[in-house]
């Protein structure tokens, strides 16, 4: 049995992802703030909807998707009744093992992740870290459940920070660039609706290119750039501007502020 705790858009997200690759709804629970939000997502799953401390204390796997300024008092509710032997998954952003293991009790294995909002669409990024009670059948575990929506990387709690600032905020940056160059269509003439077209197109035939073809992304670029063309001269403006050292500025930003909100 695996239990969600705190069913939002992230927690619904994993759930439905789970039935859709084959799990049944019996094999699953979740708790919810609200009674309402709890009869919703029995409509649509058909799963069942209990009580923190139930899950807690029947569940084997139980995945905490509370927002982290939530997750004290979470852990305070349901740590007396987490047995030793079952796996806790954590999805709160800046939350550490450490922090988890602490309020249950000795030896319960803790894994931690940080997803994306892709994870709606079955194509998310989850970088998963190992408490240090956690060992290679619970990361094996945590990658069976989250595989359904996406892809999953091991690494260090060390880089989880990193994480965030990359592949949790990540897909804000490419939205951004996305509003961007539609701003610059409508500047150019063209209708708002065929702008975004031509760029939401452009943006998965490079994602996909990047991913299937294995090619290093400066020589899928410089495939695109034509001596004295039209791409080599837009080129020459992002560089001119700073665009790639406001990248890394930005990303750092997110690193640091994430590591602040931690109390890190």
């Amino acid at each position: 049995m695996i239990a969600i705790l705190g069913a939002g858009k992230m927690g619904e997200a994993l759930l439905s992802g789970v039935l859709r690759a084959g799990l049944a709804p019996s094999e699953l629970m979740a708790t919810v703030r609200r009674d309402e939000r709890g009869a919703l997502l029995r409509e649509r799953h058909g799963i069942e909807i209990t009580r923190n401390v139930e899950a807690a204390s029947t569940a084997e796997t139980l995945v905490l998707a509370v927002k982290p300024q939530d997750m004290g008092v979470l852990l305070e509710e349901i740590g007396p009744h987490v047995r030793p032997g079952r796996l806790v998954i954590s999805m709160a952003a800046g939350i550490t093992t450490g922090f988890i293991e602490a309020r249950l009790p000795e030896g319960v294995p803790v894994v931690r992740v940080m997803s994306n909002t892709p994870v709606h669409v079955d194509e998310a990024m989850s970088v998963i870290s190992a408490g240090s009670h956690a060992g290679e059948e619970h990361l094996k575990q945590a990658e069976e459940l989250l595989a359904p929506v996406g892809k999953v990387l091991r690494l260090p709690e060390t880089l989880q920070d990193g994480a965030t600032a990359l592949s949790g905020s990540g897909p804000a940056y490419f939205y951004y660039l996305v509003e961007a160059m539609v701003d610059a269509g409508i500047l150019l003439g063209m209708p708002r609706a065929a702008a975004l077209e031509m760029v939401i197109q452009s943006a998965v035939g490079a994602a996909v290119m990047l991913r299937d073809s294995g090619e290093h992304p400066v020589l899928l670029r410089e495939a695109v750039t034509s001596p004295g063309g039209t791409t080599i001269a837009a080129i020459r403006e992002l560089e001119k501007h700073g665009v790639r050292a406001a990248v890394l500025e930005a990303i750092q930003a997110a690193h640091d502020r994430g590591r602040e909100l931690a109390g890190g």
